[in-house]
């Protein structure tokens, strides 16, 4: 008799735990979104193999079990490393990663293992490890590698962990990024190297703009650049950091960089580009950028120095950093930022409020066109072929003449100490030192003979130098490059033109580029821009004369400022409809810095930006960046150092917030223009 109770309640208590289950389960509501769509999504797993259940997903010791129980399942938070792969983290923060053993265990932190693929299987998902291919589902009684009849099945959960994030710090309703006649409203950064992480080897620049395990992975520290390493030596001389005081702390302290002048770190991590776009930025110009002798002088690559093979390597990130943050968007095609190819890309983007990408490239050694002591390396045919190599990855434009000298011509030289490092680099690329004469009017700067970085760096061995080499000698004063353009720099112009391609004259020589001019004159062709302050006041005038557009190089707001009632007080001045900054972020140049006055005549937080939403100081980690004391030390204080920049322009405030809410519009009819030639 008390046997029979017993199974009377145990029958009785299954079938209200049954139900409860049932209940539990009907509240949860199902999940069928796209496999793309899933970033961020709270939810259970319950693994099926085939038709029949195995149970759901649950914590237990270093991995995870069954349970029949939808109740008792854990809830996962699943945060996209890519459009269609995501990384699962339980209620504890531990990413789930597949393990060399089959089993699906708990982790500390991302790695590729710790990546899955989501395919839709019907009402259901297909688990994949991206990296080793094995399917989820039950192994041994656990979670972990299974058949490919396995799939999960997920429905809506609560109490997720929570991954770290970098909020943009904006808030309010943007204005349309086109006007009532089709006219972009935004302002244009012409100039930025948000791929620099995957140039130059890819470890002389440390961190990311995107990563797939988020901004942990993304902005780490690199031992490379630690204290008295190379990296830390090299960026003391580009950028003048202290290379015995490198932390090298990243995430989330920041106390190391960025910083202003930490010229080898990364300065444009996604979300700080996301904050500039949120406050008013419609275009930016991002320039795939090589050094092949620059990238030889840093002992660690990962990747080939061959000038060609890093333009694919970066094409390659951008376009994943575009999916990426579709991903985090809700899917493919749903992101803020958009690479656009052709003109009416852009302007339609911008009709979407979105952020358009255009891509260029600039470095020195371009289909590898190089001169070795006055003798191109290239043919004609190499030049055809990689123009339609470029514009095939999407490259509107490109510089035909960067930090070197070159097949096409000779290089405006860099000044004080990166100069003589520079100057190094053209010796190494061609076999010898730049060349120069005394000149009047328009100059390529004065140079130093040498200096302690550069004799350091030869002393530790960290270059090598040819047997015998002298240090160069120049006159004092003003210098010119005695090298113009050649003749296959000319047949590289006119294909360009040919083209509807944007022709960069920044760098050029003054001799290469007052001959580039020429020939753009000649044939009434408007696709020229300087836009980095790499041009003599005299050859930006001359690109207006053409049509061609403008920017100036987004470092001190006076120099700025300066720069742009220099232009607008010249012949062509009139000619500026539209003006454009050119942050040049990553690419071994200054960033703006604080302003001395900022104690006194602050930018004051929140601010409303040009475009009418309101900003806030942005926070990374435990880090709160401010423009008064930061200067731009990451691309989202270009939000602020716009604002701050019109302030503190006076009387000229109105008239500069018209021009530069007017750089997209200028700088897509000139390109425009460029392609009905």
């Amino acid at each position: 008799m008390s046997r029979l109770r017993t199974l009377t309640a145990g029958v009785v208590l299954s079938v209200v735990a049954a139900s409860l289950v049932a209940a539990s389960a009907a509240s949860a509501a199902a999940i069928t979104t796209a496999a793309d769509g899933l970033d961020g999504t709270c939810a259970s797993l319950r693994v099926y193999n085939g038709s029949s259940s195995v149970g759901y997903v649950v914590r237990s010791g270093s991995g995870y079990g069954f349970t029949s129980s939808a109740s008792a399942a854990t809830a996962f938070r699943l945060e996209a490393t890519q459009l269609g792969r995501y990384e699962l983290f339980g209620t504890d923060g531990k990413p789930a990663y597949q393990s060399v053993v089959g089993f699906i265990l708990a982790g500390d932190s991302y790695g590729d293992r710790a990546d899955f693929t989501v395919a839709k299987a019907g009402d259901r998902y297909r688990f994949t490890a991206t990296a080793t291919g094995e399917v989820m589902g039950s192994f041994l009684f656990s979670l972990g590698a299974a058949g490919s009849t396995s799939t999960v099945a997920l429905a809506t959960a609560t109490g997720c962990y929570t991954p770290p994030d970098i909020d943009p710090g904006v808030s309010g309703t943007a204005a349309p990024g086109v006007d009532s006649s089709g006219r972009l409203v935004g302002t244009i950064d012409a100039h930025a190297h948000i791929t620099a992480a995957a140039a130059f080897g890819g470890q002389m620049h440390c961190g990311e703009a995107w990563a797939p395990g988020g901004v942990q992975q993304a902005l780490a520290g690199c031992d490379t650049h630690k204290s008295l390493n190379v990296g830390a030596l090299f960026e003391a001389i580009v950028g003048g950091t202290d290379a015995v005081n490198s932390p090298e702390d990243g995430w989330p302290t920041f106390g190391d960089w960025p910083q202003h002048n930490s010229l080898l770190h990364e300065q444009s991590y996604y979300r700080s580009i996301e904050r500039s776009w949120r406050a008013g930025q419609r275009v930016l110009n991002a320039l795939l950028v090589a050094n092949r002798a620059i990238c030889e002088l840093f002992p660690y690559r990962d990747t080939s120095c061959d000038e060609m093979d890093e333009i694919r390597v970066q094409a390659r990130y951008l376009y994943s950093m575009q999916d990426y943050i579709d991903a985090q968007s809700g899917g493919a095609g749903k992101g803020w930022f958009r690479i656009a190819t052709t003109p009416a890309q852009v302007r339609s983007i911008a009709a979407q409020g979105k952020l358009a990408v255009t891509i260029g490239v600039e470095n020195s050694e371009i289909f590898g066109c190089r001169e070795i002591n006055g003798a191109a390396q290239c043919t004609t045919a190499q030049i055809d072929a990689g123009l339609d190599e470029l514009q095939s990855l999407g490259v509107s434009g490109l510089y035909p003449v960067h930090k070197f000298d070159n097949a096409f011509g000779g290089t405006r030289f860099d000044a004080g100490l990166s100069g003589a490092f520079v100057n190094l680099g053209n010796l190494l690329s061609t076999g010898h030192w730049w060349t120069a004469t005394s000149c009047t009017g328009p100059a390529d700067n004065e140079q130093p003979l040498a200096n302690d970085d550069l004799v350091k760096l030869l002393s530790l061995g960290v270059v090598g130098v040819p047997a015998g080499t002298v240090l160069p000698v120049y006159p004092t004063g003003k210098i010119c490059n005695t090298r113009g353009l050649t003749d296959l720099g000319r047949y590289l112009i006119q294909k360009m033109m040919d083209r509807g391609m944007i022709i960069h004259v920044d760098h050029m020589s003054v001799k290469t580029v007052q001959a580039v001019l020429d020939l753009a004159a000649a044939a009434h062709y408007p696709g020229v821009t300087s836009v980095h302050s790499w041009a003599d006041p005299a050859v930006i005038d001359r690109v207006l004369s053409l049509g061609g557009f403008v920017a100036s190089y987004a470092n001190a707001v006076p120099e700025f400022l300066s720069e742009w009632r220099t232009n607008r007080a010249g012949p062509h001045g009139n000619a500026i409809t539209g003006y454009g900054f050119g942050t040049d972020v990553n690419g071994l140049g200054d960033q703006a810095n604080p302003r001395p006055n900022a104690a006194t005549s602050p930018l004051l937080y929140p601010f409303t930006a040009p475009n009418g939403t309101t900003v806030n100081r942005q926070v990374w980690g435990t880090r709160t960046f401010d423009v008064n004391t930061d200067g731009a030390a990451q691309y989202g204080l270009f939000a602020d150092w716009t604002t701050d920049l019109i302030q503190q322009a006076g009387a000229d405030g109105p008239l500069l917030r018209q021009q530069l809410m007017s750089g997209a519009e200028s700088y897509v009819r000139m390109w425009e223009a460029a392609i009905a030639w």
